[in-house]
């Protein structure tokens, strides 16, 4: 069972000043029901700095923040490779943990990180919390309300030339844990299993266009840095429940491309970009000679609305949506489909995840209802 703890708004502090904390921060800070009472950093400076800015109170080292009482939730922001070990030291402190994607970069440890946390009646949230916006939302209405009958299959594809184009620091995104697969796949796959539910086996091409990149913008523009994971990914996708999709994951693509589609046996679903908390959400009918437009309604916050999502479900002792368990599951996902590439082979996942319930279309995590 999962109680209840505390009363009133929940606490919050980052780990991890990067570039997308500023995002949470600046979406944080809206919501009544959490408060932002601490950022730490490596770099102790910038988390003063980081903190300074968006009137958090305290900033420090990772040991002095975790330290503090009145933090409840930790907010992990740091690069992929660390995300273990910062999840593994907050619940050694006693505190709920909200990480960015993926979980981690081994399955194995996600297992054991979910089943500690379990242990110690404390809870594992993770991104993406764009599921929790008003596009997949209300994609996961509109299927489940029978608008394209029983779904069939989905095509769903994240093509892109890179982000060595436009971010000023990309090394970590061309390194395990990151590439196409792992940095975006989660946006795809958590969308695809909040609409499906668990996936039950996939399999995979990969391949790598270049060993090597070249930052093309900020204070390190023409640095050269190493590609140590495929750039491109073909996926299958079946699902327990029937559907299967199939799912392109790349950084060698001059065109950019975000698409989600849901073929169904009374109709075509384009569900806005899972990347993102908005977008158009469109059917095409059997007669029909163009897209219909569907309601879209829901929060619109950004990062973060996962951690208000779990703080409101700590107070009320139910499960939280972006939960720990989702993310292992969508991470034994994308190992699968690197496992599969390798072999030539379909792999069987071993995990299994309820499909999370969609949230009403009025939810709002701006609303104060912790007081």
């Amino acid at each position: 069972m999962i109680s209840g703890i505390g009363s009133g708004p929940v606490g919050v502090a980052i780990v991890g000043s990067g570039v997308i904390s500023k995002d949470y921060l600046k979406n944080l800070t809206q919501c009544p029901d959490v408060v932002v009472v601490g950022v730490a950093d490596l770099d102790v400076a910038r988390a003063a700095g980081v903190a300074a800015e968006f009137g958090v109170p305290h900033a420090g080292d990772t040991a002095s923040i975790l330290a503090r009482d009145d933090v409840e939730i930790v907010v992990n922001l740091t690069i992929p490779a660390a995300h273990g070990e910062v999840a593994r030291a907050a619940l050694a402190a006693g505190k709920h943990v909200f990480g960015e994607k993926p979980l981690v970069t081994e399955v194995e440890d996600g297992e054991k990180l979910v089943a500690e946390a379990a242990e110690q009646g404390l809870r594992i949230g993770c991104a993406p919390d764009t599921v929790l916006g008003a596009g997949i939302q209300s994609a996961v209405r509109a299927v489940g309300s029978g608008v394209i009958g029983t779904p069939v299959a989905a095509t769903t594809a994240m093509q892109t030339a890179g982000p060595d184009l436009w971010h000023p620091s990309p090394e970590f995104l061309f390194q395990r844990g990151a590439g196409p697969l792992f940095d975006m796949g989660p946006y795809y796959l958590t969308a695809l299993v909040s609409l499906f539910g668990s996936a039950r086996r996939v399999a995979a091409t990969a391949r790598q266009a270049r060993a090597e990149r070249v930052v093309a913008t900020g204070p390190k523009a023409g640095t050269r840095f190493a590609v140590e994971v495929p750039t491109h990914v073909n996926a299958l996708i079946e699902f327990t429940s029937g559907p299967s999709a199939s799912s392109t994951f790349s950084f060698d693509t001059t065109a950019r491309r975000m698409l989600v589609e849901i073929a169904g046996t009374e109709g075509t679903l384009s569900v806005p970009n899972p990347g993102s908390f908005d977008g158009a959400l469109k059917v095409f009918e059997p007669g029909a000679d163009e897209w219909r437009d569907l309601p879209v309604a829901g929060t619109t916050l950004g990062r973060g609305t996962g951690v208000v999502e779990m703080a409101r479900a700590i107070r009320a002792g139910r499960p939280h949506r972006a939960s720990g368990d989702l993310a292992l599951h969508v991470l034994e996902m994308m190992t699968a489909m690197t496992s599969s590439a390798e072999s030539g082979e379909f792999v069987t996942l071993r995990s299994d995840v309820a499909r999370p319930e969609p949230l009403s279309a009025d939810w709002d995590p701006r609303e104060a209802t912790l007081y």
